[in-house]
């Protein structure tokens, strides 16, 4: 009794029983972490140096995350990189390792990777029509950076500066100055500061363009990863935790939705999200980096790109350039070149090209030819890569340019 009796008092002096608190995970020690590498133009790795980038060690911080109870904009960079991590070892990419800055040898592979991968997700899922667009487009896009890195050891701009000169040249001896000053800015771009561009010039303009390349698949890829392993409750996190709005959100639902419409619709936000949200202030920069040689440059590879999407117009020769001017006499002079009127990376004017040409192609071939297309898919990337090399036939284009401008009077 005298033991019983020293029990209920004890109780009695402390009183109800309070639960310990919780033990601090280790996970706590990566919430709130803010997104520094969202943007690779900042370094390689993930969105945060201070995360892990082992598949296995996210997952296992991720679920204590969740079990903690914390909201999921807490540990929103957690999961990111989680789902980042993934991807990129599914499509057999080192994440850690992935550094754009050093050059397009460098991140052959990654290229090769990253659009194979693409290619694969429409190949299982006929709804993910934004991946097999990139896919393709991404032969041509990936090509053209391998001429590019080329080109800036071995090719010899001044010689472009002299035939975009000439160009110049046979539109103003007919119809007068009066008409420079309406031609393409970056036509006459490149006729002035063709001679200035340097090596470095290129070099660092490459590097912008395989930052955005990066990008677009940390942005992306993420969402389709989670999409078709764990469906849209996935995604549903992943809003939640503020990676992306309801409108990305929406998209999803449509892609998922079985409707051909809806999952039309639901690509052409994803595009739009890539083109007019991810990369669009990044090709500003591009363009404007060093006045005329980033105006110049950007020019080019609206001469140079060559889609592979079937039925869809090069660039060059979608809007080309006719200008009517008023001569002193009355006549009307009309220049006609075979040259864009456009620059790719003026984003509304790359975005017209886009729907207008590409989507619509795109969306006809899935749903109207597509064992030609799967066939197309399943040839090795390399095949693919290497069949859309256009930069080193700038030389003939711009030279077929001139032999075909003509300056008519009426």
């Amino acid at each position: 009794m005298p033991a019983l009796a020293a029990v209920v008092l004890g109780l009695a002096v402390a009183g109800p029983s309070t639960p310990a608190p919780a033990a601090a995970s280790e996970a706590d020690t990566y919430l709130n972490l803010p997104l520094v590498n969202r943007d690779a133009a900042h370094g390689p790795g993930g969105v945060n140096p201070a995360l892990p980038t082992d598949r296995g060690a996210l997952a296992r911080l991720l679920d204590q995350a969740r079990a903690s109870g914390v909201a999921p904009s807490s540990y929103a960079a957690l999961l990111y990189q989680y789902w980042l991590v993934d991807v990129t070892a599914e499509a057999g990419i080192d994440l850690a390792r992935w550094d754009p800055r050093t050059g397009v040898e460098a991140n052959r592979e990654n290229l090769i990777r990253s659009y194979r991968y693409y290619e694969h997700l429409q190949l299982q899922h006929r709804e993910l029509q934004w991946a097999g667009m990139a896919g393709q487009v991404g032969a041509d896009f990936g090509g053209g950076l391998i001429d590019f890195e080329l080109i800036t050891n071995i090719y010899d701009l001044p010689q472009l500066q002299q035939t975009t000169r000439a160009i110049v040249a046979s539109a103003t001896e007919v119809a007068g100055p009066q008409i420079v000053d309406r031609l393409p800015k970056g036509l006459r771009a490149l006729a002035g500061a063709g001679a200035t561009v340097t090596g470095d010039d290129l070099h660092h303009i490459l590097g912008m363009i395989l930052v955005m390349q990066k990008n677009i698949f940390s942005d992306l890829m993420p969402m389709h990863r989670a999409y078709v392993t764990e469906g849209l409750p996935a995604l549903e996190e992943m809003r939640a935790a503020g990676l992306f709005g309801r409108d990305v959100m929406d998209a999803w639902r449509d892609i998922a939705s079985t409707d051909a419409d809806r999952i039309a619709r639901g690509n052409v936000t994803l595009l739009r999200r890539e083109q007019g949200v991810i990369i669009r202030e990044q090709w500003d920069a591009v363009r404007a980096y060093k006045g005329d040689v980033g105006e110049a440059v950007s020019y080019l590879s609206t001469v140079a790109g060559s889609p592979s999407v079937a039925g869809v117009l090069p660039p060059r020769s979608f809007r080309p350039i006719e200008i009517a001017t008023t001569l002193p006499d009355g006549r009307t002079a009309t220049l006609t070149t075979p040259l864009p009127s456009w620059n790719w990376s003026v984003y509304e004017e790359r975005w017209d090209y886009i729907t207008t040409q590409l989507l619509p192609r795109y969306k006809a071939t899935v749903e109207s030819d597509w064992p030609r297309l799967e066939a197309e898919l399943r040839t090795p990337y390399e095949i693919q890569i290497e069949s859309h090399r256009p930069l080193m036939n700038i030389p003939q284009i711009l030279q077929s340019a001139l032999q075909n401008t003509k300056v008519t009077v009426s």
